[in-house]
């Protein structure tokens, strides 16, 4: 299998089109809902959408689940926690939570791109416990400390 090669596979025999980087410099692979009826989301609301993809990560790769920009802006329409991530050893099918922050009801229809994906190496980690952290220049200053201007 060549390098950057990942598994996918259609959870049903209808055809669709497969996640895929919409431009050359694009990072993230739009996933699409895989849906038999409309899903209607309020404002306020959360729906789960399935993609009807599965995927097989090779170790020490994960999916990261992140919204478009444009359902963002202009209808308030993002993935809830993200980024959703997709373990390596996950078989089961993607699906995306997504929740309306807009004003208006908004509409999720079979195929309509709603979220993409990004792939990304990772490394796992060991605590080890002690008693002591070695100093910083910022130390324990936090949430804002750094202001919001140059």
């Amino acid at each position: 299998m060549k390098p950057n090669t990942v598994l996918i596979k259609k959870l049903n025999n209808n055809s669709f089109e497969l996640p895929k980087y919409q431009t050359e410099g694009s990072v993230g692979m739009d996933l699409s809902a895989f849906i038999e009826n409309d899903v209607l989301i309020k404002p306020n609301e959360r729906e789960l959408i399935p993609t009807g993809i599965a995927v097989s990560l090779p170790q020490n790769i994960e999916g990261q689940v992140r919204p478009r920009s444009g359902l963002s802006l202009k209808y308030g329409i993002t993935v809830l926690n993200s980024p959703g991530t997709i373990d390596s050893d996950y078989r089961g099918e993607i699906k995306v939570i997504l929740i309306n922050h807009g004003d208006d009801p908004f509409i999720i229809e079979h195929e309509m791109r709603i979220a993409q994906m990004v792939v990304a190496k990772y490394q796992r980690i060991q605590f080890k416990l002690v008693k002591e952290l070695a100093s910083s220049e910022r130390g324990s200053r936090g949430f804002g400390s750094t202001g919001t201007k140059w």
